[in-house]
């Protein structure tokens, strides 16, 4: 596929979305409603599920690559499991829905993508092998499925979902270019999730006229966590990249999770003491966090991150160091501690 049909499919996609969020406000205006309660990072009443127009644009998106190249841009599997996490996250939009039946439904999207992904290669992190077998594959499903719980927990204030997708997406797409071999076939995937989620992020920047919900946040982590196996696989890019690129994401949630968890803390339950929300509540406002976010991507992980594309013997001291001020800023945040 040209560079030129790349890019007008990026563009399709984002106007899409940006479209589709438009309709998609007007009918969450009157059924999905999300009301403040104490453990909001919101004052008022705003329609969730926009993340719905990400899911259809997304798919828009992969109709063209099939019509245009003559194959999907994401495969047919990893797709029928992502609409499977989106309609269990549409549906708990509405209601609720038990939290085991949700994490059955993300094991079974999780398990069929892990399952028809190409590439043999070993599951690595560092020195550390996972081969490439059973085991490697059941990494993969625990992979895919907290990074669809990880981008869950850390949609609590407006932008900060939607813009981690865009930044991991660019970047990660921005690897693949610039380690791309002679000939090799332009990275798609990555790409086309950013672009789709940015025309949500237009709507969802602060502050917020839409949440994106679950339909939304738990489709964009499967797919991000599908990509990240995808690469590993195949040898394109390994874990400890997206590792790396997702870093706010993973430290603030794992920490967090821990903190409460060997606190005494009923960690099951919702919370507003994440960093992120520390920083919010700190800093008056989401937009900050949002800019601050965006600074520490683009500044720090994303050149970490290159290092280790162009020095894989390296990947886990540099993940390591590259998490290390992440680490403090979370403790320095009191994440995982309640408000004061």
């Amino acid at each position: 596929m040209s560079v030129s049909s790349s890019i007008a499919g990026f563009l399709g996609v984002f106007a899409l979305s940006l479209g589709l969020t438009g309709a998609v406000l007007r009918y969450a205006r009157r059924r999905l409603l999300d009301v403040p309660n104490a453990r909001s990072s919101h004052r008022v009443p705003t329609p969730r599920g926009g993340g719905l127009a990400i899911v259809l644009a997304l798919l828009g998106g992969e109709v063209y690559w099939r019509l245009v190249v003559g194959e999907f841009a994401v495969g047919f599997a990893v797709l029928a499991g992502g609409v499977l996490v989106a309609a269990v996250g549409f549906w708990d939009d509405h209601g609720h829905l038990s939290a085991r039946w949700r994490l059955l439904a993300h094991l079974a999207a999780a398990a069929l993508a892990v399952a028809s992904l190409p590439g043999d290669m070993p599951l690595r992190l560092g020195p550390v092998s996972l081969g490439s077998g059973a085991f490697a594959d059941f990494i993969g499903v625990l992979v895919i499925a907290w990074m669809l719980n990880l981008f869950n927990f850390m949609d609590g204030i407006d932008g900060l979902a939607g813009l981690e997708v865009v930044s991991v997406g660019a970047s990660a797409t921005l690897l693949l270019l610039l380690s791309l071999p002679s000939g090799g076939a332009l990275p798609v995937a990555p790409g086309l999730l950013a672009a789709a989620t940015l025309g949500f992020l237009a709507w969802n920047w602060p502050p917020a006229k839409i949440f994106m919900g679950d339909v939304g946040s738990g489709f964009v982590g499967y797919l991000l966590g599908c990509e990240a196996i995808a690469t590993a696989k195949t040898g394109t890019l390994g874990l400890a990249v997206w590792l790396i690129l997702a870093g706010v994401f993973v430290v603030d949630a794992s920490f967090t999770l821990v903190r409460r968890m060997t606190g005494g803390q009923r960690w099951y339950e919702a919370h507003r003491s994440h960093a992120y929300q520390h920083a919010a509540r700190r800093l008056g406002g989401h937009a900050p966090v949002d800019h601050r976010v965006l600074a520490i991507n683009l500044l720090w992980l994303l050149p970490m991150a290159g290092f280790v594309v162009w020095n894989p013997a390296l990947e886990l001291p540099l993940l390591i160091l590259a998490y290390l001020p992440l680490l403090c800023l979370a403790i320095r945040l009191r994440a995982g501690q309640p408000e004061l």
